[in-house]
């Protein structure tokens, strides 16, 4: 069960809603899960988009993601399903944060540069995939 809100400015609430529901239904349809999206300028941050579990280090199912609010609708919609494959590593546990370390798959790599993040080389890989598998179902 998905409870999703939104916020921000200049963004499209129905491609947001189709998206997130899109994704949770596919890939967490069993799992109770809060999502907020916030629609802010990520620019000076220098990034498109990130996402955190706001509730618990062990178990989380309530999840902040934040998108820049100035992307094309392709980039918007590769960016949250970036984001949105986070929030899938942490409820299916490979992805864990604990006692200040981030875990993946049971190992430490916290100290790993962004680059060699096996989560995010998995999340980036994963965004093309879900993006030709959501525009086959979906328009833009």
């Amino acid at each position: 069960m998905l409870f999703l809100s939104h916020s921000g400015y200049n963004y499209s609430k129905r491609r947001c809603e189709r998206i997130v529901n899109w994704f949770i239904s596919r890939y967490l349809p069993r799992h109770k899960v809060f999502i907020h999206v916030d629609h802010i300028g990520l620019l000076r941050e220098g990034v498109f988009g990130w996402a955190w579990a706001t509730d618990s280090d062990s178990r989380p199912r309530e999840f902040e993601i934040e998108i820049h609010n100035q992307l094309d609708p392709e980039n918007y919609t590769k960016t949250l399903l970036h984001e949105l494959m986070h929030v899938y590593q942490h409820v299916e546990g490979s992805l864990k944060d604990k006692h200040g370390k981030r875990l993946w798959k049971g190992i430490d790599s916290s100290e790993l540069d962004y680059d060699d993040q096996p989560w995010e080389k998995e999340a980036h890989q994963m965004e093309d995939i879900l993006y030709k598998k959501y525009i086959s179902c979906n328009a833009l």
